[in-house]
């Protein structure tokens, strides 16, 4: 994994939503974004503010009791995991996620979690709290994402 986007300092939930808003111009079907960091770094603040950016107007909650949350967004179906429960990455394609990391954005919390289902090319959000704020480094052993985040 390397470094393809360098690190973006959030001092506050507005900051989390802009950032999410400029990363929906980014993203669509097949992209799989994995949402890395402890408890309380904001990694489904995200999530939520980028499917509200895709477009979704119904209440988006964590999917932390269901695992997966999907939506359908005016231009891709958006499935949501929180893996955080899962005990055993078997269960990932019991869940049906190997089949969505072709065919839809999959946003996916917990992803080391995934084990060997994680898939190539996905873009990882590595969130940090730092201060009174947080910061996401964006890594992938994808290159290509480095020019689709360049106006991030």
């Amino acid at each position: 994994m390397t470094m393809v986007h360098p690190p973006v300092f959030l001092p506050d939930p507005e900051a989390t939503d802009a950032l999410a808003a400029r990363l929906a111009a980014c993203v669509g079907a097949g992209d799989v974004l994995l949402l890395d960091g402890q408890i309380g770094a904001g990694k489904t603040h995200l999530a939520r503010a980028l499917i509200r950016a895709l477009g979704v107007a119904e209440d988006v909650p964590s999917p932390t009791f269901t695992l997966v949350q999907v939506y359908d967004a005016a231009t891709t179906e958006i499935w949501h995991a929180d893996l955080y429960r899962l005990g055993d990455p078997d269960e990932v394609i019991e869940l049906g996620l190997s089949d969505a990391f072709e065919t839809a954005l999959c946003l996916v919390e917990w992803p080391a979690k995934l084990g060997p289902e994680r898939p190539k090319g996905a873009l990882e959000l590595r969130f940090t709290l730092e201060g009174d704020g947080r910061a996401v480094a964006f890594l992938s052993d994808d290159p290509a994402w480095e020019a689709r985040l360049a106006d991030l």
